[in-house]
């Protein structure tokens, strides 16, 4: 897991940049800095929605007494797709609005759902209570 987080530190900036000097080849530097402000303004009003909105379901839930895990997964898609839209480029701004869209967000809970099992069932991860008998 920490070489493709290593690589993807690496790919991910690179591939920003070209697709920054794209942009700005194609539609000048003032439009390409206009879309990046915009899609990070757009991307910050979407998360606060968004979150909003996640943190309603969750108090709903927990007041009838239910366990709000599909909503904590909503929570932690909506913080990474927020995250992810402040940072200057288009591709990170892609996945960022794939992680706010509820739709689309669907989609990345069932891949972190199996991710965190996974990584439960081998011991990578640890649950402790705060419970005193």
């Amino acid at each position: 897991m920490g070489k493709i987080l290593f690589l993807l530190l690496i790919i991910i900036p690179a591939l920003e940049i070209w697709v920054l000097i794209l942009s700005i080849n194609t539609i000048n530097i003032l439009p390409t800095i206009l879309l990046i402000i915009l899609t990070g303004v757009l991307g910050a009003a979407l998360a606060k929605r968004e979150g909003m909105n996640a943190i309603r379901s969750a108090q709903l839930q927990a007041s009838h007494g239910q366990v709000p895990s599909g909503v904590l997964l909503d929570g932690i898609c909506i913080l990474v797709g927020g995250v992810v839209l402040l940072t200057p480029g288009f591709i990170t701004d892609a996945f960022g609005f794939f992680l706010l869209f509820p739709l689309t967000r669907t989609m990345f809970k069932g891949f972190l759902q199996r991710l965190f099992e996974r990584m439960i069932r081998s011991g990578n991860v640890v649950f402790y209570t705060n419970k005193r008998w």
